[in-house]
Parts: structure tokens; sequence; C-alpha cells
């Protein structure tokens, strides 16, 4: 048998299944499309529900997909076995009612031995154990004999999932040899040894559960099959594990070499060096589809898996930032099936170097908080750790339950681990909550489940803002029905229409549906699934029935001015790159007629003077008359121009690219200008974080612009009024006050400090001598701490050497200063220490330099205990 590269074998399944009428489609993004019920993408059928469902029309009736998947139920055990991965590629072809049993199980036992040229006598098929079809197909067309065809029960081999589509399996195992072998004399397919490994799952669609055990033999049958790449190539590769096949074993020996280690020689090493292995391709793939590090949801799950292998990498000594130059070699031998890889290179390296920096310095804060945990520990005398404290260390700071283990157990202390699992449990039942109850497809069922999914609707309204078609379905909010009468709210779907859907972060088109009967009022638009456009909104006037004639007219004003703001976004991208660098990229947008927000990656506040630029660069090219031209073309061809493509976004063969001459080329579906100099000016009003790497710009264009200004204007007037000034002197009027109000706050703080040295008279009578050195230690009446810290610069010139503390009761709030001469804190003297060790007195804190420091407190009653004690501390000091 051949030995066969991962990116081979990639290539020559799905070229295989293309020989067969399958369309190849690209794996779709890691992030569910219109499904809530999955965090991430974790099978090669998960992006295709809506193809099974039928809410769909797929693109063929065979399809044939490698998809990545993330797999994160048993992280914890990622590093400890060979096994356990994260990220994996999973092969599958896939029928939607068109071929069954028969080429499904010819074609995979086809591609296994004659394709890859798997030795047929080590290949064991399984069956359900009630699917005699399946056994027959073996038996009588494959022959293979009887007793090599395992049945197997409904557990391991009967895919469902609640109610639904569902039905048997047909699994093919490999016998990779006794040597892989439990040594047991009934070793066989089934056993959990590593002997016979699954390799092929042929799922059967061909039942339809009702939810309570009642099973339909379904219309449409379709077929589901998968197969694990990396499975398979470690089969074909004859290795160990995943681990071991020539992409992995590549990234794995990289880690070695940093950390100047070697595999499979120490155990706890090798967990380490799986963990990064695995975890450093998961992050990767993750971010070049625009997942982001954060606290929830799947920037939880990435954010995680980064930690964890950064804490590996110290576990294994490696010094520095390290999983850059890993994530390089996952992009140099993954990038050939996975081009997105190389195209957001520069990006996703600068999100993994700022997400390790940040661990870096958490962890160490990590390490802190715990010795503090642990002190606390010890004051009360107990040896368990609360489950609690333990998940906020694991929360907040990305610290590993084993690690605050391993650190407590060498303190020969231990840690609530059934605490600190119901304390995740918690958050894991918070986050589910928060996706919701969803059915089998991820989203809410709705009224427009039950359309007919060969109704589509074409949208036309780059051309047109009015148009007419014929009304196709018509739907109050819980039915389908014939006709909507004044009054009634509901959605309308016609065959065209120029309204265009909330999609690309520009809102909906607003307007009227008119028929000879009656007048609908359209207050949304939206998109669903199978290519259908609703109109949603409220019949204003008599009747609309379906099968009429309609006549559909766009708020033309609404849609110019979102189309303005939509242009001007594809602009500033372009000046963002410009100005701050490649690794900008749109991590979402909304435009509407008002203004526009978009969102983009980059790790930090801009300044003032990078806005300036950006709003400049944008301006110039308003002002430069850009025309706006727009093409269909091939995505490859698209590629090619240059165009920039939204970032995790699915593209179909056939993009639409936005060209603003030659200064922005993007992939868009909006609505734009035919002219940059109909947008007229442009306006950032505000830039601000919204997430860790995430930036958002705020502006105004047009009309928005305008009234802006407008209101300024208005605000500037009523300022300048109130002021008693005219608008054009204004500021020589605030900076006159201003002048004027800081004279009057100095003379104010000298009487203040006058009547101060006044009131406290002549107190060099009360210097204390401590241990040879000055100490004058008084109370003054209802002085603040600026004028406090004024008479104790006062009182050290008269002291000339030593120490002076004074204490105030301002309006029932104390106040607490002391300082020290540079002889005395060479004698030993420390006026930060000092003001620590009496602050509690006066029921409060502080602390500060050697040379001066402050408190405040809220108990009046103890000042003169703090100026007696004030000795007791400095002579220690001095001591």
């Amino acid at each position: 048998m051949q030995s066969y590269g991962v990116n081979q074998l990639r290539k020559m399944f799905l070229e295989f299944f293309e020989s067969k009428g399958h369309l190849a489609m690209k794996s779709f993004s890691l992030v569910p499309h219109n499904d809530n019920s999955l965090l991430l993408i974790n099978s090669g059928m998960a992006p295709l529900k809506p193809y099974f469902t039928g809410q769909e029309i797929p693109p063929r009736k065979r399809v044939t997909t490698c998809q990545k998947c993330i797999r994160t139920g048993d992280i914890e055990n990622v590093g400890k076995t060979a096994r356990h991965g994260t990220f994996f590629e999973m092969l599958g072809n896939f029928s939607f009612g068109d071929y069954f049993k028969n080429e499904a199980i010819e074609w995979s036992w086809e591609f296994l031995t004659e394709v890859v040229g798997l030795d047929p006598d080590r290949l064991y098929p399984s069956v359900y154990v009630e699917d005699d079809e399946a056994f027959e197909i073996w038996n009588k067309k494959i022959g293979i004999s009887p007793e090599r065809i395992f049945k197997f029960g409904k557990e391991d081999n009967f895919w469902e999932h609640g109610s639904g589509p569902c039905g048997p399996c047909s699994e093919i195992y490999y016998d990779r040899g006794e040597k892989y072998g439990c040594g047991k004399p009934d070793c066989k397919v089934g056993c959990d040894c590593d002997r016979y490994m699954e390799i092929w799952n042929n799922v059967f669609t061909q039942f339809e559960n009702d939810g309570e055990g009642h099973y339909s033999e379904l219309e449409q049958k379709n077929i589901d099959t998968g197969m694990g790449l990396e499975r398979l190539a470690s089969v074909v590769q004859d290795v160990d594990s995943i681990f071991d096949v020539d992409t992995l074993k590549e990234l794995r020996t990289h880690v070695c070499r940093l950390a100047n280690v070697e595999y499979a020689k120490d155990y706890q090493m090798d967990v380490s060096i799986r963990v990064i292995t695995d975890h450093v391709r998961s992050v990767t793939f993750m971010i070049s589809d625009g997942i982001m590090p954060s606290n929830e949801g799947r920037g939880y799950v990435l954010r995680r898996l980064l930690r964890r292998a950064c804490r590996h990498g110290r576990l294994l000594n490696i010094e520095g930032n390290f999983m850059e130059t890993l994530a390089e070699t996952v992009i140099e031998g993954s990038k050939d099936g996975y081009p997105e890889l190389e195209e957001k290179r520069d990006f996703i390296l600068k999100v993994i170097v700022k997400e390790e920096e940040q661990f870096n310095k958490t962890i160490d804060q990590g390490l802190g908080i715990l010795s503090e945990m642990i002190a606390g520990m010890n004051t009360a005398q107990k040896k368990t750790l609360p489950g609690e404290d333990a998940f906020k260390l694991y929360d907040t700071y990305g610290f590993p339950i084993d690690l605050t283990k391993e650190i407590l157990e060498e303190k020969g202390m231990d840690v609530d681990e059934e605490g600190f699992r119901a304390a995740m449990e918690v958050q894991r039942k918070t986050a589910r909550a928060a996706r919701g109850v969803t059915n089998y497809m991820g989203a809410d069922v709705t009224i427009y489940e039950s359309i007919d999914p060969s109704v589509t609707s074409t949208f036309v309204g780059y051309d047109h803002l009015s148009y007419e078609s014929e009304i196709l379905v018509l739907t109050s909010e819980t039915k389908i029905v014939d006709a909507l009468s004044e009054g009634e709210r509901g959605t309308v779907f016609v065959e065209s229409t120029p309204f265009y859907a909330t999609s690309g972060g520009q809102t909906a088109d607003t307007g009227i549906i008119s028929t000879s009967e009656g007048v609908f009022k359209v207050e949304d638009t939206i998109k669903l699934l199978g290519g259908k456009i609703g109109h949603v909104g409220q019949v204003v006037s008599g009747m609309l029935r379906a099968g009429q004639k309609a006549e559909l007219s766009v708020n033309a004003g609404k849609r110019a001015l979102s189309a303005r703001n939509h242009s001007a976004t594809h602009l500033l991208q372009k000046a963002l790159r410009m100005v701050l660098g490649t690794h900008v990229e749109q991590a979402g947008s909304s435009v509407n007629e008002e203004r526009l927000r978009f969102d983009f990656t980059h790790f930090s506040a801009m300044s003032r003077e990078e806005l300036k630029k950006v709003e400049d660069i944008v301006n110039e090219n308003i002002a430069a008359s850009l025309p706006v031209e727009v093409q269909n073309m091939p995505i490859e061809e698209a590629k090619k121009t240059g165009a920039q493509a939204l970032f995790g976004e699915k593209y179909g063969d056939i993009v639409r690219v936005v060209n603003m001459g030659g200064f922005s080329i993007e992939f868009c579906g909006g609505t734009h200008v035919k002219n940059t100099s109909e947008i007229m000016a442009f306006k950032i009003i505000s830039e601000s974080g919204v997430a860790a790497g995430v930036r958002r710009i705020e502006a105004l264009t047009s009309k928005g612009l305008l009234d802006y200004y407008s209101s300024l204007e208005e605000k500037l007037n009523e300022a300048a009024r109130a002021m008693k000034a005219a608008p054009d002197n204004l500021v020589e009027k605030i900076s006159h006050l201003q002048s004027e109000n800081k004279a009057l706050h100095a003379e104010a703080e000298s009487l203040k400090s006058r009547l101060a040295q006044d009131a406290m008279g002549d107190v060099m009578n009360q210097v204390q001598e401590v241990a040879g050195l000055k100490l004058l230690a008084i109370e003054v009446d209802s002085v603040d701490m600026s004028g406090l810290r004024e008479l104790g610069d006062q009182l050290k010139d008269k002291l000339g050497e030593g120490v002076v503390v004074l204490a105030s009761d301002n309006e029932g709030k104390v106040n607490l200063m002391a300082t020290a001469t540079e002889d005395a804190i060479k004698q030993g003297a420390h006026a930060g220490n000092l003001i620590k060790a009496i602050a509690g007195l006066i029921g409060g804190g502080g602390g500060g330099r050697p040379n001066m420091a402050q408190a405040g407190g809220k108990n009046p009653t103890g000042i003169k205990e703090a100026l007696v004690k004030t000795a007791e501390v400095l002579k220690g000091q001095l001591s």
C-alpha cells in the first residue's frame, strides 16, 4: 500500500466523488450559519442541515466536502491520550434524495480498496442489527463473507437526534494488526482496544422519528457519510496516532524543537506536546474564520484553547512567546486545502501574539491571587480551597484546575473539585440558556418554515426602486393565509422584489406594496432560508390576496441615504488598512439612513492623528468623484483583482464585486452610490473598543452630517448666549473666565493656608524627639488634603530635619498626611509605611512614598490615638 499525505488524501477523496457526479463544495466556516444549536461546526453534515431537512434546495443532489470541525466536549482528555483532538477534518459524501445504500456502500469500498489501496482482507463492515438490506449489499454485492460483517444494536449503529430524520449506519473498520491489540483471544471488531479502527461511517437517513419512538419511511431518503481525514491518514501511513501523521508530526516536531525535548520519552512531556500541537491548529483555523478571543461563546473556546497551549508551553520551559511561530507551521502545512489561512496570515498571527502576551500577564496575576488564597487558608487553618475560588482562577485568569491542584498539593493542600464542577455547570447552563431553546435546525421554529421550499424570491433592487410582481405567499404572524385585511400584520412574499433585505450590515428597505384592492406598509424586509425574501408589515387599507399582481415601491430617500453610508464603509475600511495596517478586517457593520457603524480588528485605541488621517483619506476619495462599478464574476477571478472579502463569510462561485475607482475593491451584495461624490462628506464622531481586539467607529455622511453640524451650531449659539458672548469670541470669553477662576482659586487657597496657620499657632513647642530624630505630630482643624500637604512642607522647612505628621477633621472626613526629610529617610523613616500603620485608627487606609504619604478615614475620634501611635511606629523604623 502506498503512503499518502494528508493533503493528497483530501484531494483524492474529493476528486473521486466528483467523478461520481458530486459537487465538491469548499469547507464551510467553523462559525455556524443560521444555527443556534451549535457553538462551532462539529461534523461534516452540520452546515448541510437545511438541505437534509428540505428547507433549502441544494446546489446539486450529490455533494462532497472536506469540512473543518472543532469538538471540545472532552478537551480535558486532549493530550492525555493520543486519540483525542479538538480540530479535525471530516471527509463526506452526501445524497439529497438521489442515490442510497447500494451506491454509498459500493463507493466507500471502491475508494478505500482501489483508490487508496487498503488491503480488503483488513477491512470489516458493520451494520445495524435490523438492517438486512445493508447486510445483503455487503455480502452479495461486495462479496464480504457473513462472519466478517458485524451486526450492532441501536446504540452503536443507528443515528438519531430526538425527533426528525434518522436511520441506520454501516461502518467500516480497519484491522491495524496485533501490535495495536489488547492480546485477548476474543479481540475483534467492537473491542475497546486500538486494533480495529473505525474509518468510515455511512448513515442511511430513511426514517422519520415522531419523538415518541414511532418511525415512518421518508419519501426522500438521504445519504450522510463521514470519514475522519486524520484517522484515514494514520491508517494509510501506518502510524500510531493522529499526532504521527505527516502534517501533525511536522507541527509536533516544531514544538519539540522549541522545547528542546524528544517526543515519546516522558509521558508528562508528551501530554504537553500533544496539547500544544492540537490546540495551536484549532486556534489558527478558528481565527482564520473570524473568531476573536473573548470571555463568552466561541470566543471563550478560542481563548481557553490558546491559554491551555500557552500554559503547557511553560510546563515544557519554552521561553517567551511561541504560538506565533507554530501557527506559521500550521498555515504552511494546510494552506493548499484552506487558502484562507494564507489570505489571513498577518491577522491570525497578530491576534495570537496579542492574546499570548495578555495571558502571560494574567497567569502571573493568577499565581499572585492563588498565593493570597493560600495565605488565607493558612490563617484560617484550612486545607481545602473552595470550588468557587478555583473556578474564579480558571474563569478569570485562565488558570487550569490541574495547575491549581498541582500547586496546592505541593503545599499539602487540595481543592474542592465537586464545588469547582458545580460552578462550571452553572456557567454551562447560562451559556446554553443564552443560545435559547432550539429545534433540530438550531433556529426557532416560525411560520416561515411551513412555506414550500420551492418558493424563492429574486432581488431586482439594484436596478429598480419600484417593480410589479406576483404575490406568491401571504402569512399572518401564526399561519399561511390566502389574504390579509386592513389592520392585520403579516409577511408578503413575491416572485421579484426591489426591496433590500437586511444583510451585510445594511438595514432593510421600507416602503409600500399596493394592489388593486389594498395597500401594505413594509416596515422591515428579511432574508430567509431557501432564497426567500419576506416583506414584514401591516395592511393600511383594503386587502391583499395571494396570486394578485402587486406594485412594490421602495422608500427612495431612505435607500439613497443608506447607500451613501454603505459606500462610505468601503472607503473607511481601505483607509483604515492604509493607516493602521493589513491586519485590519471588518468585524461587523451597521448602516442605515442616519449613520454608519463599522467594527474592525485592531488592538489599541486610535490616536487623534490616526483618526484625522483616516478621515482625510476618505474625504479625498469622496472629492475625487470616483466611479462605482459593480461586476458579477467567478470568485477566483475576483480574488485576482485584489478584492477584499468579508471576514468569515461563505461565498458562492460567482461573487458581486464593488469597485470604487480602483481605490476600494470589495465583495459586497449591498446597494451603493454610482459615484463617491454622492456621499458628500465623511466625519468620524466616535472610536471605541467593543471587545478584545475589536474597535468600533461611528461616522456620518451627507444629510446625517449636515444635521449633526446643524445641531452643533445650535448648541454653540446656546452656549454663547449663556456666556453673554458671540459665537466667534466664545473661546476668548471662556479663556478669560478660566484665568479669572484660576486666580480666585489661588487666592482662596492662600487664604485657607493662612487661616490654617493662624488657627494652628506656634506648634514648634510640640516637637518630640524619637531615637534622636525630630517628630512633629499634631491635629489641625478643618483643613483639606491639599492644605495639609502645603502645611507639611512649611513645617518641614521649620523643623530642618525630621518627620511631620498632620491630621485634620474636615466636616467628618479625616485627612492624614506624613512627610519626611532626606536625612530622616536615611536613618530609616518611611512616610508611606508610617501612614499605613496608623491609618486603621481613623477608619481608613492609605500609603505612599518614603518622603510623602497620605490617607483618608471616617473616624475622627481615632485621630488622637493615631498621633500618639506615630512615635511608636517611627521608633520601630529607626531601631
